[in-house]
């Protein structure tokens, strides 16, 4: 290899090993090797809006006699959807745990076949209980995915490019979101498909979808960051060493040399115990700030998106066949605030960014509130003032993801993601819906303002948590920002790629 020669590891015998490891992949420069793990493994977010908005809204449709399902459609939006939101909080605490004992590639591999399967059995369901039962379990997929998927994305990508590519991958369930709306459209056409045909090709053409990804999925390695502290070493310097020298190939020049070592003692696996020792008694204030992040979204997205067709057909008589032209729209409004502001959360920042994003996100949805109860808004215009609400808040949605993917010690690290998922998805798709149901379907336009008011209170009270809780942690190497516990000599492990516990010492 050209360049900088790392140091070789202790053997894995002794239990320790001085590596370079993360300093070597924070120095990379952008190449193909990135855009295939981005590829591999940020994809399966479209897999999910588009599975999410299909289940919506072909809601109706399988309701229907005819469609070879005896399930109503109140069943489809409530009890189904529950068991989606119990299955992926499961799953994500499930996978979470696994992830870290065993590994990134393991389980983003196992999570995804899970997922493919019980949606392809979804689309084959022939009894209620079936439908239910598949629902459960494609949950149970998706919520392992995001444990085993942010973790590995993070400790992948170099330190300069991580909060804009963990922003737009993760943004990028708006686009499966646009293209659900959209084919539910095509697929609900009893011109061109039976009724008991184009619901169970939807769910289809999402396993097809997600059988690509997969092909690919499987050459994304394991994390670097994972082998050397599991007792891996030598596979982590040989797979950061093949990766280098496909990288000096491709752009014809030596790479720099990294900018520090790390010295730890490695470790079979974490206890359960140290790793919630770690989150809550040493980052407290990281933990509030996580969970302000999550539930503050989850409750603006609820009060927006869980009865936007409800609100359109009630106030404005928009035919029911129509309103996925308006979804698609606000879709669309929401993968562009990650895809436009992502760079800036590295360059400007991140406490700028997270709690800009999350307060204006919040005084915007205040003003639609107000406009709608003057009764200023059309179909039209309403749908605007959400693109433009939802433009600043997917991105603070998709910086909650980010953050708690990068604040805390590596070995906790899919434990973290899935412990604030699953919390901020519970609250969302269970407070959140019984809570909006019945403001957003009374009718009465004071109700629906209050439902407004209720999400952008709480996505400004999650912005001001941020602006004095954030953790700067743009072009920083993840061990700077939170130390491993398998540092040998913690506060003291050298420099650069070491770090030490973060700013504002250890509960920071």
């Amino acid at each position: 290899m050209t360049g900088a020669e790392p140091p070789a590891p202790v053997p894995a015998s002794t239990g320790t090993v001085t590596t370079a490891v993360p300093a070597r992949l924070d120095r990379l420069p952008w190449s193909r090797w990135h855009w295939m793990v981005v590829i591999g493994l940020g994809t399966v977010w479209i897999l999910d809006g588009l599975e999410v908005t299909i289940v919506g809204n072909v809601a109706g449709r399988i309701a229907e006699d005819g469609s070879g399902l005896d399930i109503s459609s109140a069943q489809i939006t409530g009890l189904a959807a529950a068991l989606y939101v119990a299955g992926a909080c499961s799953g994500a605490l499930f996978f979470g745990w696994l992830t870290d004992r065993h590994g990134r590639k393991k389980l983003f591999i196992t999570t995804l076949v899970v997922y493919l399967a019980a949606t392809a059995l979804t689309a084959v369901s022939f009894e209620s209980w079936w439908f239910f039962l598949f629902r459960f379990l494609t949950g149970f997929g998706i919520g392992g995915e995001y444990a085993a998927i942010n973790s590995a994305i993070d400790e992948l990508i170099p330190s300069h490019y991580r909060g804009r590519v963990d922003l737009i991958i993760n943004g990028s369930y708006w686009l499966g979101a646009i293209g659900g709306a959209l084919l539910s459209i095509v697929m609900l056409d009893t011109d061109i498909f039976a009724k008991d045909l184009g619901w169970r090709l939807s769910f289809a053409l999402g396993v097809v979808l997600g059988l690509v990804v997969l092909l690919v999925r499987r050459h994304v390695p394991e994390s670097p960051r994972w082998q050397y502290i599991h007792g891996q070493g030598e596979k982590a310097d040989r797979l950061v060493t093949s990766v280098e020298r496909e990288i000096e190939r491709e752009k014809g020049e030596r790479l720099p040399p990294p900018a520090g070592e790390i010295t730890i003692h490695q470790r079979k696996s974490i206890g359960f115990g140290l790793i919630a020792r770690t989150v809550f008694g040493r980052y407290p204030r990281r933990a509030i700030l996580g969970l302000s992040l999550f539930i503050g979204q989850a409750f603006l997205y609820n009060a927006i998106t869980f009865g936007f067709g409800t609100i359109l057909i009630t106030f404005f008589d928009v035919p029911t066949g129509s309103t996925g032209y308006y979804f698609a729209v606000i879709a669309a409004g929401n993968f562009c605030g990650p895809l436009l502001l992502g760079h800036l959360f590295d360059t400007v920042g991140r406490r700028i960014m997270i709690s800009g994003t999350y307060l204006l996100s919040g005084v915007l949805l205040f003003a639609t509130a107000w406009l709608f109860d003057s009764g200023s808004l059309t179909a039209t215009t309403m749908t605007a003032c959400w693109c433009v609400v939802l433009f600043f808040a997917s991105a603070g949605a998709s910086s909650a993801y980010l953050t708690v993917s990068e604040i805390f010690p590596m070995e906790t690290r899919a434990m973290a993601i899935a412990f604030f998922y699953a919390l901020g998805t519970a609250a969302g798709g269970i407070s959140g819906p019984l809570l909006f149901a019945d403001l957003t379907e009374s009718g009465v336009v004071g109700d629906t303002v209050l439902a407004f008011q209720i999400g952008a209170g709480l996505m400004c009270a999650a912005g001001l948590v941020a602006a004095f809780l954030a953790v700067k942690a743009e072009r920083r190497a993840l061990e700077d920002i939170a130390e491993p516990l398998s540092t040998a000599a913690p506060g003291a492990a050298g420099t650069g790629a070491a770090g030490t516990a973060g700013s504002g010492g250890p509960s920071a």
